[in-house]
């Protein structure tokens, strides 16, 4: 950026304007510390430049990918930090987002692997429950091997009360689970990563209930990945936690 560049006096329209946001939240992000103070002019008028510009599109890239509460934070320690803690906290951000996507792909597996078990489908309405043993059968596991998963928490049956004790007692969600995990260790999944695709569904609720919505989840994180790398090389040319 050159020095006439820096040097431009700009309105806060004029920023808001070729930041594509309000006016107010120009005014709002400089209260906040996310913009560096604008002097004001004799009339009263903010004096902005295009190094506020390039901020404010630093922080809009920024708040798409980690959230507007995240992003402000991040700008404002970013602006007083060193240059490798600014560098660091940028990375923590490409880091947290590839979790995400790990996550969202393990949810993602842990689905698409019903439709592809080979064993037969086992059935249940919420208010129906399957014994130990019809359960096996269905699946095509033993008894013993449910309840090895069960000790690895991978499954949680129910229990009820019978004459000679207590017993499992599996219900639509449980059926579910172990659906999963056979299909997943019949596919030569070991036990961790059967927990990991397990844990990844149950995160996303609803969401691990359709591959469209898990499908819609990668994408919108892509998108985040791309305006996180669109804002580092944005941090990476203004003053912001630069070297001298």
């Amino acid at each position: 950026m050159s020095t006439r560049d820096a040097a431009t006096t700009l309105t806060t329209a004029d920023v808001a304007s070729a930041a594509g946001c309000s006016a107010q939240q120009v005014r709002d992000l400089e209260a906040l510390g996310v913009l560096p103070s604008a002097p004001r002019m004799p009339n009263g008028y903010r004096r902005f430049t295009t190094d506020h510009v390039t901020a404010l599109r630093a922080y809009r890239a920024l708040a798409q990918a980690v959230g507007p509460v995240a992003a402000r934070e991040a700008i404002r320690q970013i602006r007083a930090a060193p240059h490798d803690e600014a560098a660091a906290t940028i990375s923590g951000f490409h880091v947290m987002l590839l979790d995400e996507r790990r996550r969202a792909l393990a949810a993602r597996r842990a689905l698409d692997s019903i439709g592809h078990e080979t064993a037969t489908e086992a059935e249940t309405l919420d208010a129906d429950t399957m014994s130990i043993t019809e359960l096996s059968q269905a699946v095509g596991v033993r008894p013993s091997t449910l309840r090895f998963w069960e000790r690895e928490g991978l499954v949680a049956p129910q229990r009820t009360v019978t004459r000679s004790g207590t017993a499992r007692r599996y219900g639509a969600t449980a059926v579910r689970d172990v659906r999963i995990v056979a299909a997943l260790r019949s596919g030569g999944y070991r036990i961790p990563e059967a927990r990991s695709a397990l844990d990844a569904l149950r995160r996303f609720g609803d969401a691990g209930r359709s591959l469209d919505a898990l499908d819609a989840r990668l994408a919108e994180i892509a998108e985040r990945m791309i305006a996180l790398l669109r804002a580092g090389a944005i941090l990476a040319e203004i003053s912001l936690g630069a070297p001298e």
